[in-house]
């Protein structure tokens, strides 16, 4: 089933809220959904972010048998995380997850998706996800360009930011292109409260020394960055990725159905 993005066209893009920190007990927050992809995933600054702002963790792993909630009542919103797998896999688990981002879409629920959770978002709205036509990856850190719509929703973004991946997707039909690139034009987009980034904002200094090691084989693959580019780049770019990060968890949080806003 794909879930079609007719209904985001036109759509304006609001800027997250600049709002003073939250004062409310942190049990009276709903969880967050993390889903994750690997036994020894974490997830990472995104968690930590999440964490800070009062709200505990619904860690899922469907791949390892864990269920989907069948509907996101009982929780603020749902991050779906990367991982070395492709949406273009068949594995039941990942067909399952595809369509589970259904849901969240129906429900008008905050979603973000990173890296893999990005593509299996693009899929969901009806995008093509693939390897570039060039077999070019981006293992390391990267330029990106913020559009209009990005800097509306969004006003400081970072200059260079950490990937790591070999396929990319198009912009979904109706959705809002946030931020570009150059071998992979489609790096941020919005569709509705549903969010995909290509690049990994949720990487703590601990999993860059565990992937840069335990992938060291994809340094090969055209286009990568060499291992020690990765620690260099982040001394100059991490401030920047992890404020921005921190801005747009808390905005991304407060985003709520167009139908409870209205019964407001």
């Amino acid at each position: 089933m794909s879930f079609r993005t007719d209904r985001f066209g036109g759509a304006e893009v609001v800027a997250f809220p600049q709002r003073a920190p939250r004062a409310a007990a942190a049990e009276t927050r709903l969880p967050v959904l993390i889903v994750l992809h690997q036994e020894c995933s974490t997830p990472g600054r995104v968690g930590n972010a999440l964490r800070a702002l009062g709200h505990r963790l619904d860690i899922r792993r469907p791949r390892f048998g864990d269920p989907l909630p069948e509907t996101l009542d009982q929780h603020a919103g749902a991050v779906i995380f990367g991982g070395p797998m492709s949406a273009n896999d068949p594995d039941d688990y990942i067909r399952r997850e595809i369509d589970w981002i259904e849901i969240p879409l129906r429900e008008q629920r905050p979603l973000l998706g990173i890296c893999l959770g990005a593509q299996m978002l693009a899929m969901q709205l009806g995008a093509r996800v693939a390897p570039h036509a060039q077999a070019l990856t981006q293992i390391g850190y990267y330029p990106i360009r913020p559009t209009a719509a990005g800097r509306a929703l969004c006003p400081h973004w970072p200059a260079q930011v950490y990937h790591w991946h070999r396929e990319g997707f198009e912009l979904p039909l109706g959705a809002d292109l946030l931020a570009e690139g150059d071998d992979f034009p489609v790096q941020a987009f919005r569709a509705g409260n549903a969010f995909g980034v290509q690049f990994h904002p949720d990487v703590t200094f601990a999993m860059m020394c565990r992937w840069t090691t335990r992938g060291y084989d994809g340094f090969s693959a055209p286009g990568a960055r060499q291992r020690h580019h990765h620690f260099a780049d982040r001394a100059v770019y991490d401030v920047a990725e992890r404020a921005w990060l921190d801005h747009f968890i808390d905005g991304w949080l407060e985003r709520r159905p167009v139908l409870a806003q209205a019964a407001e």
